[in-house]
C-alpha cells in the first residue's frame, strides 16, 4: 500500500479551533491533527537531527500515523497542525497534567495545561528574529485565553537547551529538573526523561487576563 500523499497546503475545509492574524507577520490557525492526511508533513520533521528530543527519530509515516491516531482516541491529550498563511508550522500538543506522567513530577494546580511544540524546521528565508517569538504569542493565546486556562506547564528534555531558552525568554518561569517516568503500555512507550519544568502563568502572559 502506497505512502500518503504530503501536502503542500493544508488542505480546505478543516475547521480551526484558534485564528489569530498578526499585523506584520500573518495569520495563524490552529487545526486539529490529521493522523493519516498529516503524517507525511510531521514524519519530515521529527525524521532531523533537530527534532531528537521529540522522541520519533526512526519511525516510519505509518508509526507516526498511529502515534496520533491513538492520541485522536484520548479525552486528555490532543494534538494540532499549526498553520501559517496556510503553510504548516509546527505541531502543537496539549495535555491535562494530572493525566499525564508530569504529574509525579509536581504538584498540579487546578486550571494547568501541559503543552508540547515541535517547531517546522525554517523556510528558504532560513531562521528570522522574532518569528518564533511572535508565533507562540498566538499559541499562549489559544491555550491560556481561549482554552481559558491559569497556567501552562512545558517539561523539554534538559539537555534540549534551545528549547528551554526559547520558553524561559517568552517568561516562563524556571522550575526544577525532574525525572519523567517511563511508561511502557500496549499503546503508548515513552522511555524515562530528564525534563526541565517551567511554568507561564495566563497574568505573567496577558496581565488584566486573571
Amino acid at each position: 500500500m502506497p505512502e500518503p500523499h504530503v501536502p503542500a497546503t493544508t488542505p480546505p475545509g478543516r475547521e480551526a479551533v484558534h485564528e489569530q492574524a498578526v499585523d506584520g507577520y500573518g495569520t495563524v490557525r490552529v487545526l486539529p491533527l490529521d493522523p493519516y492526511g498529516d503524517a507525511p508533513t510531521v514524519h519530515r520533521w521529527v525524521s532531523e537531527e533537530r527534532a531528537a528530543f521529540w522522541g520519533m527519530t526512526g519511525l516510519t509515516v505509518r508509526q507516526v500515523a498511529s502515534i496520533y491516531a491513538h492520541m485522536e482516541t484520548l479525552d486528555t491529550h490532543h494534538a494540532f497542525l499549526v498553520v501559517k498563511d496556510d503553510t504548516p508550522v509546527a505541531v502543537l500538543q496539549t495535555y491535562e497534567p494530572e493525566a499525564d506522567r508530569v504529574s509525579e513530577c509536581y504538584p498540579v494546580r487546578p486550571g494547568d495545561i501541559g503543552v508540547h511544540l515541535l517547531l517546522a524546521p525554517p523556510g528558504p528565508q532560513g531562521p528570522r528574529p522574532g518569528w518564533t517569538a511572535a508565533l507562540l504569542d498566538v499559541l499562549l493565546s489559544y491555550v491560556l485565553l481561549t482554552l481559558d486556562r491559569g497556567r501552562v506547564v512545558v517539561d523539554p528534555d534538559v539537555r534540549n537547551d534551545k528549547a528551554v531558552a526559547r520558553f524561559l525568554r517568552q517568561g516562563f518561569e524556571r522550575g526544577p529538573v525532574v525525572v519523567l517516568p517511563e511508561i511502557d503500555l500496549p499503546d503508548v512507550h515513552l522511555p524515562e526523561k530528564r525534563a526541565q519544568l517551567a511554568f507561564l502563568a495566563r497574568e505573567t502572559a496577558f496581565p488584566g487576563t486573571a
